[in-house]
């Protein structure tokens, strides 16, 4: 019996893990596909968000959907970084098993848990400086992540979100979205040698995901502070940083 569906408004993309275990099936393949859908340009994203992450100040970061841990690795190449802890997590075990292949050399700093960003029972409430997701929101319920990245925090804990967005130019955007539709498909095909599914859920996660603006709108009902985003590469995506407050009546 398959799961019911996501809903389409706190899940861009409409993906069930449980229904469809895509990740598992391009794990070793997934950050390839990554260079193929972007032409490369995610390196210069993660990049970015590396330095994001490495220049908050935080104990212990949570990353919560560290795919192969390409960002992660990425974060600990900065010297601030050392000494202080990181949980790399995912929910598919075949990602996971890949990032500790990767992190292998970090064992002393990283540890691996295997973990569902909308549900985090293992993560005790308030017990992390920091929070990261990246590339995962437009695939979950986004409602449902950001809720409990807010419970883990601790108050005035960071989150930084790195997502796909929105170029303020309407006709850019809409141009980018026909060019994603028309291409998205026969690259996706090409690489993958068929599987429909590592390319169609994230084209639809792109084209249903809300603005900048409209994510950072979502984070302060939420129940996050001090939302603030930058746009990379035109507004193709977007990181966006905030602090859990520290009372109540802060938020």
């Amino acid at each position: 019996m398959q799961p019911d569906p996501p809903s389409a408004i706190g899940n861009a993309a409409s993906f069930t893990p449980a229904a469809d275990d895509v990740f598992g099936r391009i794990a070793n393949r997934y950050d390839v596909l990554c260079d193929v859908f972007s032409f490369g340009i995610h390196r210069l994203w993660k990049r970015r968000v590396a330095k994001v992450l490495a220049d908050e100040h935080w104990s212990t970061l949570l990353d919560g959907a560290t795919g192969t841990g390409d960002i992660i690795l990425r974060v600990l190449a900065h010297d601030s970084v050392q000494g202080r802890s990181i949980i790399a997590s995912d929910i598919s075990p075949q990602m996971l098993a890949m990032a500790e292949r990767r992190l292998a050399g970090h064992a002393e700093q990283v540890s691996i848990q295997q973990l569902d960003v909308e549900a985090m029972p293992e993560v005790p409430s308030d017990s992390l400086d920091a929070y990261s997701i990246s590339l995962c929101l437009k695939i979950c319920d986004r409602q449902l992540a950001l809720r409990e990245a807010l419970r883990v925090l601790k108050p005035g804990g960071r989150i930084i979100i790195l997502e796909a967005s929105n170029i303020p130019w309407k006709s850019l955007q809409s141009a980018y979205l026909i060019y994603m539709s028309v291409c998205m498909p026969v690259l996706g095909w090409l690489a993958t040698g068929g599987d429909a599914s590592a390319y169609r859920y994230l084209l639809q996660g792109i084209e249903q995901f809300p603005s900048a603006e409209a994510l950072a709108d979502e984070m302060a009902v939420a129940g996050f502070a001090d939302v603030r985003f930058e746009r990379l590469s035109l507004g193709i995506v977007a990181i966006h940083v905030a602090r859990k407050p520290f009372s109540v009546d802060e938020a």
